[in-house]
Formats: C-alpha cells, sequence, structure tokens
C-alpha cells in the first residue's frame, strides 16, 4: 500500500469482479442461448430430413406389408399341399421313406398330431395374425399355425389328410422377418448421408454470412482495406450484397480520411490563433486582473479544442503489454503536488495489460481531472481520491473513487454520454462534456468495460476492466 500526500489509505482491496459483470445485458445474454445461424439451419433441415424418412418409412412399410404376408403364405400353402400329396399317393411303406427323405434333404418333417399337444399360437403380431388368416383361407378352416410344438420351436402348420391330423415342422427361415430390418438399415444409411449433405447445405448457406460479419467486424476496427467482399459471386442477392456493402465500404473510408483531415485543420487553425491570443494578451494588457481572466478564457478555450479532438480519434488502436503502474505514475506526475488533492494507491508494481500507454494515460488523466473537480469533500474541500488495481482471471480491474457527493442513481447512466451535464454539484466547472465519454470509448476501443457506480459510503466510483497481459 502506497500513500501520497501525508494521507493514510483506507480503500479496501479489489473484490470480485460482479459490479464489472453483473449487469442487466450481462445477465441477460447468460439467459439466452447463443445459437448460431449454421446450427439454426442445419436443425432446421434435420428435423424436415426426420420427418420426410419417418413418412418414407411408413409408406415403404405400408406397400411391403402386404406383397410379403402373401409370398411367404404361398410358399406355406406350396409347401403343405405339396407334402400331403406326395403322402396321400404314396403307400405305407414308400411314406415312411418318403418323411424321412423329407426329413434329411428339405428340412421338413410330419408327425401326427396327437390331442395332447401343446403349442404356442403363429399369430403373436400384426404379421403373423396376416400370415396364418391367408393360410386358413388356402388351406381350410381346420390349419393351424404354431411358433411351437410341445415346446420344440419352429414353423408348425397342423392340416389333415383323410382325416388323420398332422404336423408339418418347416424351418423358421422361410418365413423372413428380416425385411424391416434392411428397410431401416437403408433408412439408417440415408439418414447419414443427408445429415451430412445438411451440414453442409447450412454451410454453403452461411459462408457469405459469416464473410460478411468478419468484414463488418473489420470495419468496426477501422481496417477498411481488409474488408472488401467478393463482388463476382454466383448467387444474385449475395452478390448485391457484397457490391453495396464494398461501397458503402469506401464511402466510410473516405468519410474517416475527411475527418483527420478536418482534425488536423482544426488543431492547426484554430490554436494557432489562440496561442497569439495568448502571447498578446499577456504583453499588451496592463491590468493582472484582466489578463489573468483572459488567459483562463483563452486556456479552457485550447482545453475544449483538446477534449473535440480527443472524442474524435480514429476508432482502432493498437494494443501492447504496457505496465499498469508506470502509466498511473505519469499521470500522477502533474497533479501530485495539488494542495487540493490527496491519492492513495493500492496496485501491485508488476501488473501488465494490453492497451495503448498514450490512450490509456489519457484515460486515467481525465478520470483524475473529473475527480478533482467533482469529488472535494464538502467539509473539507480536497478530493481524496483511491486508486487501487488487482489482476483477476484474464483481466485486470482498476478503479479509481473519489468521496464526493456522488451522484443520483437516475443520472449514472448519462454521465457518458457526450455534451451531458448534471447536476450543479458536479458540473460547477467549465468544461466540454465530453470527459468520461472519452473515456468509455477509448476503453471500448481497447476491449475492456468501463463502468460508473456509487459508493456507499459516498462518492463515485470508476471501474474499468482491462485485458491482462499474458507477459504478466
Amino acid at each position: 500500500m502506497n500513500t501520497l500526500s501525508g494521507v493514510p489509505s483506507t480503500f479496501p482491496a479489489v473484490s470480485s469482479p460482479m459490479p464489472l459483470e453483473a449487469t442487466p445485458g450481462a445477465l441477460k445474454a447468460q439467459a439466452r442461448v447463443d445459437l448460431s445461424l449454421f446450427w439454426r439451419t442445419f436443425f432446421l433441415l434435420v428435423l424436415l430430413l426426420i420427418g420426410s424418412i419417418l413418412a418414407w418409412l411408413q409408406t415403404l412399410r405400408a406397400l411391403e406389408f402386404e406383397p410379403r404376408t402373401l409370398q411367404t403364405a404361398q410358399q406355406i400353402a406350396s409347401l403343405v399341399n405339396l407334402s400331403r400329396a406326395a403322402l396321400i399317393h404314396s403307400d405305407a411303406i414308400n411314406r415312411v421313406s418318403l418323411i424321412k427323405t423329407m426329413t434329411e434333404q428339405e428340412g421338413v418333417r410330419i408327425v401326427p398330431r396327437e390331442p395332447g399337444d401343446t403349442f404356442e399360437p403363429f399369430d403373436t403380431d400384426a404379421l403373423g395374425q396376416r400370415v396364418s388368416l391367408e393360410l386358413r383361407s388356402r388351406l381350410g378352416p381346420g390349419t393351424v399355425v404354431a411358433n411351437s410344438v410341445n415346446q420344440e420351436e419352429g414353423l408348425w402348420v397342423g392340416f389333415a389328410i383323410d382325416g388323420d391330423n398332422y404336423w408339418l415342422r418347416t424351418d423358421r427361415s422361410r418365413f423372413n422377418r428380416t425385411a424391416g430390418r434392411t428397410w431401416m438399415i437403408w433408412l439408417l444409411t440415408v439418414a447419414a448421408l443427408s445429415l451430412a449433405g445438411a451440414a453442409l447445405i447450412a454451410r454453403l448457406i452461411n459462408q457469405p454470412l459469416k464473410q460478411l460479419s468478419f468484414a463488418a467486424g473489420r470495419v468496426r476496427d477501422g481496417d477498411f482495406q481488409a474488408s472488401t467482399l467478393d463482388e463476382t459471386v454466383a448467387t444474385s442477392e449475395i452478390r448485391g450484397v457484397n457490391i453495396e456493402f464494398n461501397r458503402m465500404t469506401q464511402k466510410l473510408a473516405k468519410i474517416e480520411q475527411d475527418r483527420a483531415i478536418m482534425l488536423a485543420g482544426i488543431s492547426h487553425d484554430l490554436r494557432t490563433p489562440l496561442a497569439r491570443l495568448r502571447l498578446e494578451t499577456e504583453l499588451s494588457v496592463a491590468d493582472a486582473e484582466a489578463r489573468a481572466h483572459m488567459a483562463a478564457d483563452i486556456a479552457q478555450l485550447d482545453a475544449i479544442i483538446g477534449k473535440f479532438l480527443d472524442y474524435a480519434r480514429p476508432g482502432s488502436v493498437r494494443l501492447n503489454t504496457v505496465a499498469l503502474r508506470e502509466v498511473i505514475d505519469a499521470c500522477l506526475y502533474s497533479v501530485r503536488n495539488r494542495t487540493n488533492m490527496h491519492f492513495n494507491l493500492d496496485l501491485a508494481d508488476d501488473l501488465l495489460v494490453l492497451s495503448d500507454a498514450v490512450e490509456l494515460g489519457r484515460v486515467i488523466t481525465n478520470l483524475l481531472e473529473n475527480a478533482g473537480r467533482y469529488g472535494k469533500s464538502v467539509d473539507t474541500g480536497v478530493a481524496v481520491v483511491d486508486i487501487a488495481a488487482k489482476a483477476h482471471d484474464k483481466w485486470v480491474l482498476l478503479r479509481v473513487r473519489d468521496h464526493g457527493m456522488g451522484v443520483s442513481d437516475a443520472q449514472l447512466a448519462n454521465l457518458t454520454k457526450p455534451f451531458y451535464r448534471g447536476e450543479t454539484a458536479r458540473t460547477a466547472a467549465n468544461g466540454a462534456g465530453l470527459g468520461l465519454a472519452i473515456v468509455e470509448k477509448t476503453i471500448a476501443r481497447m476491449g475492456g468495460t468501463f463502468v460508473l457506480s456509487n459508493t456507499p459510503s459516498g462518492g463515485l466510483t470508476a471501474s474499468i476492466k482491462l485485458q491482462r497481459s499474458p507477459a504478466g
């Protein structure tokens, strides 16, 4: 803890980053699911494909069900009729030999049907019921179709020959239930290929939007040369958007160039006469008091012009590793001897941030000027300013706090608006009304955040979150 101007430091350590992050907009962003346009397109195509595949599956099952049922019933009925005819037209001796041959070579076994035989019905599902019904219509109403007889599995068909009942047992492979599985395999294969195609289509659809988003980001950062889009694409709508975007970028680049020229002209054409006026005032005005007032007015005009130039600076900055303590010490050098300001520091010497040293110095200087003007204690007339910084994960949290009167909660959101003037207590001094607006804009250009808040014990706190340098 370092204390300047002999004032003891009472500023607490920097706490967690919640005050910088727990804003309504941040909470709303956390509650919302971030779904890219690619995944939205992909999921919609997937839903369409799944619906189409299910519809085709039901259609194919309906078209396959009846032909497969008739074919299966016809095969079994033909086998039963052939076996019955062979047994009827053979004598008793040849019948035994025929049954043995059918069992060994064709896998068909014929046994007498006893009254005590137990069997499991075949018609346990829709296909089995349809096959059983078709066999009864072909072989007669007394036909019985079973999955097992006396706990012996197989495809069993009960029929009669000259009043005698028999069981014909054949291999269940004659009744093929795997056709549905075959269709399912094909449908799964088609579904996998369709999903791959959907991903490719979604990528092709969203690629121009991704390029447009990247180019818009480059324009935001002030890189107009790297934001040119292809004007020769085949799709007419995308080509039209790219052409108009490029024309807009060219116009913005021209406006930016004109602004730079205008700023250079303002700096030269206004500040040079002001410097001559100040010199002439010092030499020609005899009254010391009048001379001091005129010099103060000229200095104020020069400061206001400087604020306008700061606010109108280009939007891109080059980020480098900067020692935060060195920048703060440099900003305090010109104000540390003021009798109406005291500073309390609480930050380590090795805190490194990614920023522009000049821009960051301008930010801290603006905050110190703001605290010196509006953060004076009502009792002592002295502005006590607490400066603290602490590293947290990938960020460095910097806070500059005064112990003045603070502002109303309704005015906090407006303090960073250009030219906004709040209550008299905080705007008594003359100025351009751009100090905090410059701070917010500069911090945003460096990839950080800037938040103003009232301190419960009194005063205004400026909280800045900067990117931490990997070297620190």
